[in-house]
């Protein structure tokens, strides 16, 4: 008897579903109805963008380093107006933790891997240490 109701209730939504007519469903957005916005930089927002980690330089508190999960390592300069990747060259795209130096500024150590277990956690390679600020 259940099997029957779950047969009927499937078949009910099928019905449903696709004896909307087209006419009831609504309009695409026209490319008029988006023409005042303008496309800008919203910063590491890459697939996944997940952030593992954000060190600012306690000299300069317009300068952060923001490490991502599955999309490396971006640098601000104006506190977060505008973003620079700066780990793109390296072998690993994944960061777990990112740190500047307290007695050094310019020094920068980023240690790749994912340091949070899941199902898309990303592999690392070892930790980097910049002596030029990124």
């Amino acid at each position: 008897m259940a099997r029957l109701h779950s047969l009927l209730l499937t078949l009910v939504f099928l019905l449903v579903a696709l004896g909307t007519p087209l006419s009831a469903q609504e309009r695409a957005p026209l490319s008029d109805d988006f023409g005042f916005l303008r496309l800008r930089n919203l910063g590491p927002a890459l697939v996944s963008g997940r952030i593992s980690d954000v060190a600012v330089d306690p000299e300069n508190r317009s300068v952060w380093y923001v490490g991502v999960s599955a999309g490396s390592v971006w640098k601000t300069e104006n506190r977060g107006t505008t973003w620079t990747p700066i780990f793109d060259d390296y072998g690993s795209y994944s960061i777990g933790a990112v740190t500047v130096d307290s007695l050094n500024p310019a020094t920068i150590w980023v240690g790749t891997g994912e340091n949070a277990s899941q199902r898309s956690a990303g592999f690392g390679d070892g930790i980097y240490k910049s002596s030029n600020a990124g």
